[in-house]
């Protein structure tokens, strides 16, 4: 493949380069990668139009690699993800420099002999006397008591330092970060809680595809234990509705250059977006949903309508369609009853994708045969009782909330 320096493609490289490891791979295919030439190296954030994540690369960079380096780079950005750089917010006693350099020597001790040249590595060069495998939390704590790096920072008086804390000044003989930070922690909150949401989905697919498949690669034991214990903790489910809710949207998007894209001009063109979304969802209200299960999912769906609007579809064995009603955003309603029946999926997942939802979300008991599959993401809300007893399984989002059963 004859690729110049400036057109080198990383997409066409990137399952050849993590061929040995899985979780990678998997990883990766879930990041957009886009080629700019307005960062030196690389970087990986959070697309504020979009949530989604995104590699941003220099081509002439990755050319000049060899393949080693070049999936060095690839794992290091995607230890940002893992670690959850990107998405947490930087301690608000230190300068955005500092927290970028603890988080690099945490990720660098894993992949200290894959990196180019200049990397920032524990028991090397400026950082000789740091150990290695520490977290970013503890070469934070090294960094603020390196009198050394200290002076250096203050030296500079902040003239130096740009919006993302990186060194654009001259700085010599002295190792810096070689990869781009630019926009962690600077999305707003809605994108922010989507786009983590999002970073679990994708964390705990890849694990899966490394436990199924040929392993984790390279990715030290130490590691695997915190990427497993990240996906074992309880989960917001309050934040998992409003991911789904905002992930269901229908964009209607068109580019223009009359609006640049703050974050990267003229990588990206700006967005004029209008969201339009239509959720549904069905109440269970079959015989073997209880009073108070249904008094409970009542109280979770009054919560739900402070930022979203919802077609309420009540069912048992069947929808009727004179049942079904507009919960508009901001309003309260009382427990419904109305209807007893027994319980078939299938009726709401007809019904929902007949008329061209965009969400379908289902409280329930769960107990019936698995339905038909949805046209839209289809995700399930009961009770903890039943989210460890289903009748049928999914692949599909199955949450748990506390109601008194």
């Amino acid at each position: 493949m004859n690729e110049t320096k400036n057109d080198f493609n990383l997409n066409m490289h990137t399952a050849r380069l993590l061929m040995s490891e899985p979780f990678f791979a998997a990883l990766s295919r879930r990041v957009n990668k886009v080629s700019t030439t307005s960062i030196p190296t690389a970087g990986v954030y959070v697309n504020p139009d979009t949530a989604q994540f995104e590699m941003v690369y220099n081509p002439k960079f990755f050319a000049e690699l060899d393949d080693k380096q070049r999936s060095g780079v690839l794992k290091h950005e995607f230890y940002h993800l893992i670690f959850e750089h990107v998405t947490g917010r930087k301690p608000g006693d230190v300068n955005a420099k500092t927290w970028n350099f603890a988080t690099d020597l945490a990720i660098n001790s894993h992949i200290a002999d894959e990196l180019p040249e200049g990397a920032l590595i524990p028991g090397k060069n400026n950082f000789k006397d740091y150990a290695s495998g520490l977290s970013a939390e503890a070469y934070l704590e090294l960094l603020k008591k390196d009198e050394q790096f200290q002076n250096k920072e203050q030296k500079k008086d902040g003239s130096g330092e740009g919006e993302d804390g990186q060194d654009s000044s001259d700085s010599g003989s002295d190792q810096e970060q070689f990869d781009s930070h630019e926009g962690w922690g600077q999305v707003d909150s809605t994108t922010s809680e989507i786009a983590k949401e999002r970073l679990k989905d994708y964390i705990k697919k890849a694990a899966e595809e490394a436990q199924k498949g040929n392993g984790w690669g390279s990715i030290p034991a130490t590691c695997r234990r915190d990427i497993m214990a990240r996906l074992a903790t309880h989960v917001d489910w309050r934040k998992v509705l409003r991911y789904f809710v905002k992930t269901s949207q229908r964009a209607a998007k068109r580019s223009t250059v009359r609006k640049i894209n703050k974050r990267f001009p003229y990588i990206h063109a700006g967005k004029k977006v209008k969201r339009q979304a239509r959720i549904a969802i069905s109440v269970d209200q079959s015989g073997s949903v209880s009073d108070e299960m249904l008094e409970g999912f009542f109280s979770e769906l009054n919560k739900l309508s402070s930022f979203a609007s919802f077609t309420v579809v009540p069912f048992d064995t069947r929808v009727d369609p004179a049942l079904i009603y507009e919960w508009k955003k901001g309003e309260n309603h009382k427990t419904q009853r109305v209807m007893t029946g027994g319980t078939c999926f299938n009726a709401p997942t007809e019904y929902v994708n007949k008329h061209g939802f965009d969400g379908h979300i289902v409280l329930t008991d769960l107990m019936a045969p698995k339905p038909k599959a949805s046209k839209c993401q289809r995700m399930w809300m009961t009770t903890r009782y039943y989210a460890t007893r289903p009748y049928f399984k999914t692949n599909e989002r199955i949450i748990a909330i506390d109601v008194k059963e």
